[in-house]
């Protein structure tokens, strides 16, 4: 399947001349529809949700949970099993003290994985439980016979990412869940650069949890999500406690309303929701399927011209049908910091560092890498222009 790459006229910062933006893993450009749908909720209908009974306070209500329909749709989720979180991050940190703090001990162990962004490490940290981790190969795969191994220790969960934000791998996610779950454990993915990228079906992946974050699916920041498995969340207590989150509040204690709402305390980001129900729709619209092809499509050219650059070493898998829309690399002798300032003064956005993986980057050998990453509106002349960019680097060290 084919896609059309959209006009500079859908992401409005690329119309800027020269700009070339490759940082999507990052954050990715939001499309012109969320910012309409936003725009029409705070110029329309401006309201607070859930408790207002006049009209644009009931429109405002509708369209948020429309909203939570079209992302549960996204990913053959159910809106009973769709909470809206800040961000992929939060929607972690809302599993590890909801859930983990009713079921994990000081001497239960959860799994992780080296390749795992510090979102789904800190948490687990603060968690104060048991923590190993499985290890990656040297081709930037996890190393599916240590994880066996560590599941015969019984864990209590395995924390896992469905797209490495530095390696680019593609986790069998499928599979993993399927051993976790012989071996008595609940598995929660960090789906944050998967979500925009390929196709998600949470049901056929079976993964009892699955976050993911709004400003990487082509939406707006501080909206994020967490689909979890409907007689877990009715079991957990609440992470945060307010307005909404209740069924009743007594003088000396509550009862809680059902999830999602159980989890949405306070007044939530419902211009945010809004506009990545647009994004949702506009990626429905297009096909993840096509998505997914035009990202491997551009990411194997990329790796095809990384491949010239002398003393260019690029981490990760070359298997492309394993590797997301990304390339980390590393140029000899220049450090990546360097490498991204350079680039940048030639309208090539990339990103530098440790991207929040230094676990990884030290089974790397590396403190940091630079990473290209690519996205629908990204083409061949983009990754040219990366290419030529780079030479300039090569020119300024030589």
């Amino acid at each position: 399947m084919s896609l059309a790459v959209p006009s500079s006229s859908e992401f409005p910062t690329l119309a800027r001349e020269g700009l070339v933006y490759l940082d999507t893993a990052a954050t990715a450009q939001t499309v012109r529809p969320a910012l309409e749908a936003m725009d029409r909720y705070y110029e329309t209908y401006r309201a607070s949700i859930h408790r207002g009974i006049y009209a644009i306070a009931s429109e405002a209500t509708d369209a948020y949970e429309a909203a939570r329909d079209k992302v549960a749709t996204f990913t053959n989720s159910t809106p009973g099993e769709t909470i809206f979180t800040r961000n992929a991050t939060e929607a972690i940190n809302l599993v590890a003290n909801a859930w983990g703090r009713a079921n994990v001990g000081p001497d239960d162990l959860v799994l992780i994985t080296q390749m795992e962004h510090h979102s789904n490490i800190v948490p687990w940290q603060l968690l104060g439980c048991r923590l190993a981790y499985v290890p990656v190969t040297d081709d930037g795969l996890l190393d599916l016979d240590a994880f066996d191994a560590l599941l015969a220790q019984r864990p209590k969960l395995v924390a896992v990412a469905h797209v490495s934000n530095v390696l680019g791998t593609i986790n069998p996610i499928a599979e993993i869940v399927e051993r976790a779950h012989a071996a008595g454990a609940l598995v929660l993915v960090d789906g944050a650069q998967a979500a925009p990228s390929l196709p998600v079906d949470v049901q056929e992946l079976g993964a009892d949890f699955y976050a993911w974050t709004g400003h990487k699916a082509y939406g707006p920041t501080g909206i994020g999500v967490l689909h979890g498995r409907r007689e877990l969340l009715e079991a957990m207590p609440p992470f945060l406690g307010g307005g909404h989150m209740i069924a009743r509040v007594g003088d000396f204690e509550s009862t809680w309303a059902e999830p999602p709402a159980k989890f949405e305390a306070g007044t939530m980001p419902v211009a945010e929701a809004i506009g990545l129900g647009a994004a949702v729709d506009w990626l429905g619209e297009t096909g993840m399927d096509a998505v997914r092809e035009h990202g491997r499509d551009i990411t194997a050219y990329a790796l095809e011209r990384l491949a010239e650059v002398p003393g260019l070493t690029v981490h990760g898998t070359t298997d492309l049908d394993r590797r997301g829309s990304l390339a980390s690399f590393a140029l000899d002798g220049v450090h990546p910091h360097d490498v991204a300032e350079i680039l940048g003064r030639q309208g090539v956005c990339v990103r530098a560092g440790h991207h929040c993986a230094q676990p990884l980057m030290r089974r790397l050998g590396a403190p940091a890498s630079t990473r290209a990453s690519f996205a629908i509106h990204n083409t061949r002349e983009d990754v040219d222009r990366l290419i030529e960019a780079l030479g300039t680097v090569q020119e300024i060290f030589a």
